[in-house]
């Protein structure tokens, strides 16, 4: 039996429940040893000095977020990190990251498809009607061929741990996936705060990922002969994801820009600076299609640049991610992946995904109404742990509320059993000790010109009420650094 400090002594084990550190015997996981061993030197009050230490360092760096639950109406508050790391051997790594990079190179094929000539949608193995009535699906890009036929430039692929032990995809994120800056902030927390901790441990670099990112911006610009201009565009500080855009902007060296600050000229982007109009070839957008270019979309948008749509049909600016892209992170076409894997790539898929039912149809909406109680309902076009109803949690006045509002527009939900998410030693600041709480892991996958490139490891969230399956931080969750062991 592992000997357990004061922070650890009265950590409880659930036989129902994967708890990624300890064992059924109490005993740690042979890729915990190291780290365990640290943390159970440390009294309560040296990793209470350690802890704020922490948060002092996101403070000073201004790493906020909004919340939106619990009366905060989008309060600023400082990202909860938690400073016990979460670690994946080398080996389980290998395996997700091929994972990721197949089920990124066909949802890639799948969108390029279905702005080309929609063979998956002819042979049936994708429902037409599905695709045509997403919000996200974007006329114009059935005119627009983007650079290296690339569409999906950077992804969010959020995968969970079932009590298996098996890792299964819970969605994917492909229009402007959000959370890398903390990947690499926690990271940096994590060095200041527990610097003695890597000296003990091999873990994988995830310092890389500006570069990388910067590289693959480049790689998609239209005109390759020059050193191409990238910038970022941001609808702006009030935006809940500023302080990712600056990060990012600010590690990469470009440009952060907002609409204003560009215009288009002869189907030609530029930005205005000091010296005068500078062209732009690249744009990391970071705000919805919707509102992108006002001649196109919104007219009343005032975040995007008018004009923008026809540089990009005229092959004169790249845009990341491509518009479009969403209509293949609806979390009812996301069911289809594993079809796609093996329509376009003649693979069997490595990750599986988390079993899902489409309420539109008949057999699944049967399905679903008879068995609520046992599911978990979401809408299939919302983030961020909005929206998702944990039906066993429900009255029965409450149950048939659900019921009525999936009657109504079934297209617009999705049912998924109610997965166990895996469990990780949690600090509970109000108890002063270690807890297991729920988990998840948001990965990022870029693909540009070559190769696609999987960060190591991912951004950790983790549910920090007692129970809760909710890891959104706009829900109130929080994170921890993920060690990919060398």
């Amino acid at each position: 039996m592992t000997t357990m400090s004061n922070l650890f002594q009265h950590y409880p084990l659930n036989a129902n429940l994967f708890d990624e550190v300890f064992r059924q015997d109490g005993q740690v996981y042979p890729h915990y040893e190291d780290i365990h061993r640290q943390f159970s030197r440390l009294t309560s009050a040296d990793f209470e000095h350690l802890n704020e230490y922490a948060k002092l360092s996101f403070l000073n760096q201004g790493i906020t977020y909004a919340v939106y639950s619990d009366g905060h109406k989008g309060a600023e508050q400082i990202f909860p990190f938690d400073l016990f790391p979460r670690v994946i051997p080398a080996q389980d790594w290998g395996l997700l990251e091929k994972g990721l990079i197949q089920r990124n190179l066909a949802l890639n094929l799948f969108i390029k498809d279905v702005y080309g000539e929609r063979k998956i949608l002819k042979d049936k193995v994708v429902p037409s009607a599905l695709i045509f009535s997403s919000p996200h699906y974007c006329e114009e890009m059935k005119s627009i061929k983007p650079k290296n036929d690339v569409y999906c430039h950077i992804s969010g692929t959020d995968l969970i741990r079932h009590s298996d032990g098996r890792y299964y995809v819970l969605e994917d994120n492909l229009r402007s996936p959000s959370g890398v800056s903390y990947v690499l902030s926690n990271r940096d927390a994590m060095k200041r705060t527990l610097s003695n901790a890597f000296r003990w441990s091999s873990v994988c670099s995830v310092n890389e990922y500006p570069a990388e990112l910067l590289a693959t911006l480049q790689s998609v610009a239209p005109n390759t002969e020059e050193s191409p201009t990238c910038a970022l565009l941001t609808p702006g500080t009030y935006n809940s994801a500023y302080y990712e855009h600056s990060f990012l902007a600010q590690t990469m060296g470009i440009e952060l820009v907002e609409g204003r600050d560009l215009f288009v000229e002869n189907n030609y982007v530029y930005m205005r600076t000091i010296h005068g109009p500078k062209r732009v070839d690249v744009i990391y957008r970071r705000i919805d299609d919707a509102f992108l270019d006002p001649l196109v979309f919104r007219p009343e948008s005032m975040l995007g640049v008018a004009g923008i749509m026809g540089a990009y049909r005229a092959g004169n600016i790249t845009i990341v991610n491509a518009p479009g892209t969403g209509v293949a992170d609806d979390k009812a076409v996301c069911s289809y992946v594993p079809d796609m894997i093996r329509y376009y790539l003649g693979e069997d898929p490595i990750i599986p995904n988390v079993p899902t039912y489409l309420c539109e149809r008949e057999v699944d909406l049967k399905y679903v109404l008879e068995h609520l109680p046992d599911l978990v309902i979401k809408p299939v076009d919302m983030s961020g742990g909005y929206g998702v109803t944990i039906c066993d949690r429900l009255s029965t006045a409450e149950l048939e509320e659900v019921k009525q509002k999936i009657q109504a527009d079934p297209r617009n939900y999705i049912a998924q059993p109610r997965m166990s998410l895996s469990v990780h030693s949690t600090y509970i600041e109000k108890k002063g000790e270690f807890e297991p709480r729920h988990i998840d892991l948001r990965t990022f996958t870029l693909m540009g010109k070559d190769q696609p490139w999987v960060l190591p490891g991912g951004l950790s969230r983790v549910a920090l009420k007692e129970g809760s399956l909710i890891v959104n931080s706009s829900q109130g969750g929080g994170s921890k650094d993920t060690w990919v062991t060398v």
